[in-house]
């Protein structure tokens, strides 16, 4: 039985696809400088205030926050017990499900949210927002939502 093989990746794709991964991974890294100087908060425990802070009641499950930011269980685990070291989060055990534990982001989470949120906007607009007019951002956001699936 003969085995199709995918067509191979050009090398013009492979250079997009390269320059996607570094431009990703170099925006997270300015980011998480700026945020660390400023606010002495990674991008991921920012990620996690926002996500909790933007949820009804500003909780959300571990299980859906990891998934949310795309952490694995073990890694919003380790981010969870420093967040909640520094007073940021609380866990709460679920009622309905005594295995199941929530995320709740506290006053000062929310508190250092309202801090840093200026920092990561400003970051955002200075390293893409504001490289590209409004038809090119159009176009960015129409390319990201054909890749989001």
């Amino acid at each position: 039985m003969a085995t199709i093989l995918p067509e191979a990746i050009s090398a013009e794709e492979l250079e997009a696809w390269r320059t996607l991964l570094r431009v990703q991974a170099l925006l997270s890294r300015r980011l998480q400088a700026h945020l660390l100087t400023e606010h002495d908060l990674s991008l991921g425990s920012y990620d996690v205030l926002v996500h909790l802070a933007e949820a009804p009641g500003g909780r959300l499950r571990m299980n859906d926050l990891a998934d949310r930011v795309m952490l694995s269980r073990s890694g919003l685990t380790r981010l969870a017990d420093r967040l909640q070291r520094d007073g940021l989060i609380d866990r709460v055990s679920c009622e309905s499900d005594a295995r199941g534990l929530f995320a709740v982001i506290t006053p000062a989470g929310r508190e250092r949210l309202r801090e840093a949120t200026p920092t990561y906007q400003e970051g955002v607009r200075t390293y893409v927002l504001s490289r590209l007019d409004a038809e090119e951002l159009r176009q960015f956001a129409a390319i990201l939502d054909k890749l989001e699936y």
